[in-house]
């Protein structure tokens, strides 16, 4: 059994995360400020001798003895990411610091959830993790993506000065079950638009593309990144290669939920890219990880979740 903290353990991701680590019999740790995470999500573990839920915000250190980390602590929609951009620089740099100090002291292995956003609007396509990226430092998006560049600079200078054991993924666009409805994402946006009957909103002329996986698969590339040896550390992309224009997602949803719905476009946010897919031959070859569940499967199963939430 190892002792296995999981910050952002209450979010969407890090929920999943604690629940299938506890199914495989670990000690977990929940860390959470509650910023975007939910107790709702963690309520059916609560109780469970296993595990331990903490309110604690990682841009302040915390002290324990654990064998892992998973650092997923950080508000990763752009409504919530821009509510507050200097806290949401703060929790992707100090929180970083701490938990790799706490890596540090532990002799623990520790795994930063990074993102494609480190990628930025690309010149390359698909992104392979080789690519630097094509990043504004200034625009109303730098706080999350210039946040998340500068963990992965953390992470690799506490490896290579202090001999921390680290892990890197890159999370393409992940959606599923513990979504918040107003998260401002496109497929819970979406979602909730066409079950509440209203017109959906797409934003530019909706040619741009986006690869979408389900959660189970991200939560199954995270474990399996976790458990390879010392020599490989990433950075390796974690996502679904097939590829959907926002157009066609928003038509998809609209014939899943059979809502009369209609599209409406507005102007695209500045420094929106116009292309997402992870290359995966990295995560294939070093993790004989790939997706497994298809866009239809699990648009449905986020839907039952949405009309349970929605009442």
């Amino acid at each position: 059994m190892k002792k296995i903290l999981v910050t952002g353990g209450a979010g969407f991701i890090g929920s999943h995360l604690c629940t299938r680590l506890l199914k495989e019999g670990n000690d977990v740790i929940c860390l959470d400020n509650y910023f975007t995470g939910s107790k709702e999500n963690i309520l059916h573990l609560i109780g469970n001798p296993h595990f331990e839920l903490v309110r604690h915000d990682v841009i302040n250190p915390y002290y324990a003895v654990v064998d892992e980390i998973y650092n997923l602590a950080c508000p990763a929609s752009p409504i919530h990411y821009q509510f507050d951009p200097i806290k949401t620089v703060k929790t992707s740099v100090m929180g970083a610091i701490n938990m790799l100090g706490l890596a540090r002291s532990s002799k623990a292995k520790i795994l930063q959830a990074s993102t494609s956003e480190v990628y930025g609007d690309p010149f390359v396509h698909p992104q392979t993790e080789a690519y630097w990226g094509n990043v504004n430092p200034i625009g109303f998006r730098s706080c999350y993506d210039e946040g998340k560049r500068c963990a992965e600079t953390l992470f690799m200078d506490y490896h290579r000065q202090l001999h921390v054991r680290i892990k890197i993924i890159r999370i393409f666009n992940t959606y599923g079950p513990n979504m918040h409805p107003n998260d401002g994402r496109v497929i819970s946006n979406f979602i909730v638009q066409a079950l509440n009957g209203e017109d959906i909103t797409i934003y530019g002329d909706g040619s741009q593309t986006r690869s979408f996986q389900y959660v189970d698969d991200l939560v199954e590339g995270m474990i399996r990144m976790m458990a390879t040896g010392d020599d490989f550390i990433g950075p390796v992309n974690i996502g679904n290669p097939g590829e959907y224009t926002i157009r066609q997602l928003a038509e998809k949803v609209i014939e899943l939920t059979g809502s009369k719905s209609r599209l409406i476009f507005k102007d695209l946010p500045q420094d929106d890219p116009k292309q997402r897919q992870p290359n995966i031959t990295l995560a294939k070859s070093k993790l004989n990880w790939e997706p497994k569940v298809h866009l239809n499967d699990g648009l449905i199963r986020t839907i039952d979740y949405f009309k349970t939430k929605l009442g």
